[in-house]
């Protein structure tokens, strides 16, 4: 937790829908999440859909589309500046200074790199001139004195110059490489100068990810492994769950790591079964393997009661993860193949007749005497050879929103990557 302020400004904010808006939001959950305390000052925008905790300053004047700057951009877009732009810019400094004080950093969106409220772009320049912005962090997506379609809309001079000027007061923040160095060039400054941070995907939402599904995926630590195993089994002997602790020892030892998660309980009403559980948790003691291997009966709030779920929490993790890994001595029928298959990740299984029958040459078979790290090499070799899967558990682990958060942005507030 932190008592830190962040301000984020912007002409808009949802529910206006557009790319910048979407990072916005995207960026005030991980904010929020990590323990600060937000605002989003805009001109047009509704607190009921920022995320629940943002507090909203709707000033009329931020917006591209107020009469007013449309009226000015008309003008200025012809290279004219009308005669109450003066006016206009010092009532935006006078209206957005008690603003800007009160936050320990300022992220502006655009404003200082596009030509869609001049008066605005002037007003925080002045304010950073006059000291009153703490931490100011210009976040450009797009560049009107770059942009083809844009550029004859600026023209040589105040203000128009204002977008192509670096202040020196203000960390400069691209979305790209290739936005980096076009800042770069635009400024005339190194390119070490501009931060760059990528935009970000949210796995709840592209995967469909039921609440309680993602929750579980942020406790065990989905999103930050190398390799996601999924056993959809109960804890029983039949499911030689020990040999799946031994294929984790040797991929960790292949500088990998691996999570798998066994979703199934023992029962708890049979001793007979309970004795077996713990067995296998002092087997994980002894392998040092308590980060790696993850049973949901014990992940629930209280590790030392039950737990469970149900059906569609299993087909969330099943999305998260890169293989349905089964050992099993014996499988009546393979269910978990062909909900693998739906799922569209790999299949790794022993060789028992229900896998062979259902899954075929689509799954990675290997003999009941193939050793566990024949086996693992195996699991790495079929993910490596996986464009699919390589891309999947690269934008996992460093292009959701948490990642680049942690990553990128929180650093960028303690005073640069």
């Amino acid at each position: 937790m932190t008592s830190e302020h962040i301000g984020i400004l912007h002409y808009s904010v949802p529910p206006i829908i557009g790319g910048v808006e979407v990072v916005i939001k995207a960026h005030l959950n991980e904010f929020l999440r990590a323990g600060y305390s937000c605002t989003a000052v805009a001109g047009r925008g509704d607190e009921m859909s920022l995320p629940m905790g943002t507090n909203f300053i709707h000033i009329p004047e931020i917006d591209s589309q107020d009469p007013k700057i449309i009226e000015i951009n008309q003008q200025l877009e012809k290279g004219r500046i009308p005669s109450f732009y003066a006016d206009l810019e010092s009532r935006l400094v006078n209206l957005l200074r008690p603003v800007v004080r009160q936050f320990d950093h300022l992220i502006v969106h655009n404003v200082f790199t596009k030509h869609f409220n001049l008066p605005l772009t002037g007003a925080l320049v002045r304010l950073a001139d006059q000291g009153d912005i703490n931490d100011g962090i210009a976040w450009c997506h797009d560049f009107t004195w770059t942009s083809p379609s844009s550029r004859s809309k600026v023209h040589p001079g105040y203000p128009w110059d204002l977008l192509r000027i670096k202040h020196p007061a203000l960390t400069y923040v691209a979305v790209s490489r290739e936005r980096q160095q076009t800042l770069a060039d635009l400024f005339a400054c190194r390119l070490d100068q501009i931060e760059l941070v990528y935009n970000g995907v949210n796995p709840q939402q592209i995967l469909g990810l039921s609440v309680q599904g993602m929750e579980l995926v942020r406790k065990l630590g989905l999103l930050k492994s190398d390799i996601n195993l999924l056993m959809p089994v109960r804890v029983t002997q039949a499911k030689n769950i020990e040999f799946a602790m031994q294929v984790l020892v040797e991929l960790k030892d292949l500088g990998l790591r691996p999570i798998l998660v066994v979703t199934g309980p023992p029962d708890p009403h049979d001793s007979e079964s309970m004795h077996y559980f713990q067995s296998l948790k002092d087997l994980r003691q002894a392998l040092d393997l308590a980060n790696e291997l993850r049973f949901i009966f014990e992940s629930g709030p209280d590790p030392d009661q039950p737990f469970f779920i149900d059906e569609p929490v299993v087909g969330d993790l099943f999305r998260i993860s890169d293989v349905m890994f089964m050992p099993s001595h014996r499988e009546g029928f393979g269910m978990p193949e062909l909900e693998a298959g739906l799922a569209g990740i790999q299949v790794v299984s022993r060789a028992v007749p229900a896998a062979q029958e259902l899954a075929g040459q689509e799954a990675l078979i290997f003999s009941p005497d193939e050793k566990p790290a024949a086996v693992a090499n195996q699991i790495t070799s079929l993910l490596e050879q996986s464009t699919i899967a390589g891309l999947r558990q690269r934008v996992r682990r460093q292009y959701t929103w948490q990642a680049i958060f942690e990553k990128d942005i929180q650093p960028l507030l303690q005073g640069g990557l």
